[in-house]
């Protein structure tokens, strides 16, 4: 699936089964909270945390979540994502193509 299928895809579900989307103010007020609770798993899945009892490690849905409420922006405020991503990778390829290889700090973390 490409990102304009995705926010296509999106778009459909939300005037199917949404009936609407939230304002922009809201759906940015929802990705942070997304985030949030993508930042509670990540720091029980690999900080010190643990996970509490019933917390389980759906990192998968809580990242789709942050996509999901993404492409809703992204959709309602009219940025076409797979252009917008192709124009951002060329700006990190031209400003940063030598920057992360020339990096002292990230030669002890190896290629991986």
């Amino acid at each position: 699936m490409t990102l304009e299928q995705a926010q296509e895809q999106v778009d459909s579900w939300i005037r199917t089964h949404g009936v609407c989307y939230f304002s922009e103010l809201t759906n940015m007020a929802i990705l942070t909270e997304e985030v949030g609770e993508l930042a509670r798993i990540m720091a029980r899945k690999y900080g010190d945390q643990s996970f509490k009892e019933g917390e389980t490690d759906n990192l998968d849905d809580e990242l789709t979540d942050v996509l999901w409420v993404l492409l809703c922006i992204a959709n309602q405020t009219g940025v076409n994502l797979t252009e917008s991503f192709a124009r951002n990778l060329e700006k990190k390829t031209k400003r940063d193509s030598k920057r992360h290889i020339n990096n002292p700090k990230l030669k002890s973390h190896g290629t991986e």
